[in-house]
């Protein structure tokens, strides 16, 4: 089993939710987060004065899948979740030794 989590802009969330639910995958995790990457924030100008935002909102999508399934699901938010601009994020495939669903006591692949 892999556990995808991408990092994403939060006006993307709804178009990657949607997506996965579409490919089939609609168990996930959801958390507003913030941070930075590359591009080390933004600049704006309030009131004549121009200063650097370099923590920025983002969204953290977390998923449990089959290994087989894991480029699927990372296609899936790398496509929904692509604006071509700096700050797009990144998806991270990490790999998950056991999983219990708590309400059964089912595991491995039968607990997702």
């Amino acid at each position: 089993m892999m556990k995808i989590e991408a990092i994403i802009k939060p006006t993307k969330v709804e178009d990657v939710k949607n997506a996965l639910e579409k490919a089939g995958y609609v168990s996930l995790t959801i958390t507003e987060v913030k941070g930075r990457g590359q591009q080390k924030g933004i600049k704006q100008v309030w009131r004549g004065r121009e200063y650097v935002v370099d923590i920025l909102p983002k969204v953290k999508v977390e998923l449990v899948v089959k290994d087989e399934n894991a480029d699927e699901v990372v296609g899936v938010i790398q496509q929904s979740a692509k604006t071509g601009s700096f700050g797009d994020g990144k998806i991270f495939v990490i790999p998950v030794q056991k999983v219990v669903r708590i309400r059964t006591g089912e595991t491995g692949a039968d607990a997702l």
